[in-house]
């Protein structure tokens, strides 16, 4: 089954880690990476740019409405994303544990719809 992995996190708490921290929090990252990737597990992931980037889009009234900024500014910021294939969404999960997000904020795990 192929898996998604939203990466969240507080991004004004990873801008206050020092150098040494966020290179060694992307060294983590880049060994989890070699793992899945070595075994593999790993289709794709990114890095996504900081939350002033983003543009959110609605089209409630049918004609479609850009505002600058997530969706939900109060949340912890979308920072990344893996696809991922596993035998099962508890592997996906053991996965997900592993990655610094989830203790710098969360990881989303949810199973592609497949057809």
């Amino acid at each position: 089954m192929k898996v998604v992995l939203v990466l969240r996190v507080d991004e004004a708490a990873v801008a206050a880690m020092s150098a040494e921290e966020r290179d060694a929090m992307y060294a983590e990252y880049g060994r989890w990476v070699s793992e899945l990737a070595g075994r593999g597990l790993l289709i794709d992931g990114a890095e996504l740019h900081p939350t002033p980037a983003a543009s959110t889009v609605r089209a409630h009234s049918g004609e479609p409405v850009a505002i600058a900024g997530p969706a939900d500014p109060r949340a912890e910021q979308v920072a990344g994303y893996f696809l991922i294939e596993c035998d099962s969404v508890e592997a996906a999960i053991a996965a997900a544990g592993r990655l610094p997000a989830a203790r710098h904020g969360s990881v989303e795990v949810r199973p592609l719809v497949e057809r």
